[in-house]
């Protein structure tokens, strides 16, 4: 294993986001601080606790997730087409890197960025809201799954993209909207059955309620079903992109 060169890129890629800061840090903070406001305060008010604790901190592992689910694609997404869109992506496959060590760096860079997310809007949330962590290590493990699974597949959108446009299309169009149906907001105890089962089909709400359990100890789904459907979903990702660097699909010209 190269650590070398996995340093290099992993550091370049940090360093990209510390120059970006307002962009890549306080923007998602800023955002999600304001769902807080909205939510668990104007509207939070006015709504029973749901699973014996405040809507405010109902909704807080919600909001941390799709916040990981986003920002860990858009940063691994960007990582990897940037030096495709200029042309020195070659230079990496042409260097004596191994693909399992260029996926490494990009993925560990995406990842660690999305975890430091994650922890200043948890952090921000208690400003808000009264917090419990009731598993505090399944907490962290859920937080580190989902972060590297997404940026997995934010690096898979990243190779797959072939203009800026392509980049946003599916966070866009399929990601946010599963985020929002999977729980983020709400129970799916509270819906009708039809729709419970229906929602059982969205791979977001076993994330969330994986996630959730982690902080109030009740959960829609079971937890080892949550944990291994994220696992699941990890596997996928690592064998499409062996794949992609097997086949040299849209990497090779």
């Amino acid at each position: 294993m190269n650590f070398h060169a996995i340093k290099a890129i992993y550091v370049f890629e940090m360093a990209r986001s510390f120059r970006t800061i307002l962009q890549s840090i306080v923007s998602p903070v800023i955002s999600t601080a304001l769902y807080f406001v909205v939510f668990g305060a104007a509207i939070g008010s006015r709504i029973e606790a749901i699973d014996g604790v405040s809507y405010g901190a109902f909704i807080v592992p919600g909001l941390i997730m799709m916040s990981l689910l986003t920002l860990s694609i858009s940063n691994a997404s960007f990582g990897i087409y940037f030096p495709k869109f200029t042309g020195t992506i070659y230079e990496i496959l042409s260097a004596p890197v191994s693909y399992a060590e260029i996926v490494t760096a990009y993925v560990g860079a995406a990842a660690t960025k999305s975890v430091m997310i994650g922890v200043v809007i948890l952090a921000t949330a208690a400003f808000f809201v009264d917090l419990q962590i009731q598993h505090p290590l399944m907490m962290v493990l859920f937080l580190i799954l989902t972060s590297v699974s997404f940026s997995l597949f934010g690096f898979i959108i990243g190779i797959w993209a072939d203009g800026f446009e392509k980049l946003q299309i599916i966070p866009l169009l399929i990601v946010m909207p599963l985020a929002f149906l999977g729980g983020t907001f709400y129970s799916i105890d509270m819906l009708p059955p039809v729709w419970q089962t229906i929602s059982l089909a969205n791979p977001v709400v076993y994330l969330v309620s994986g996630f959730r359990w982690s902080f109030i100890g009740t959960s829609d789904v079971s937890v080892t079903m949550s944990l291994v459907m994220t696992l699941v979903f990890l596997a996928i990702c690592l064998a499409i992109t062996a794949w992609i660097f097997k086949t040299g699909y849209k990497l090779k010209k």
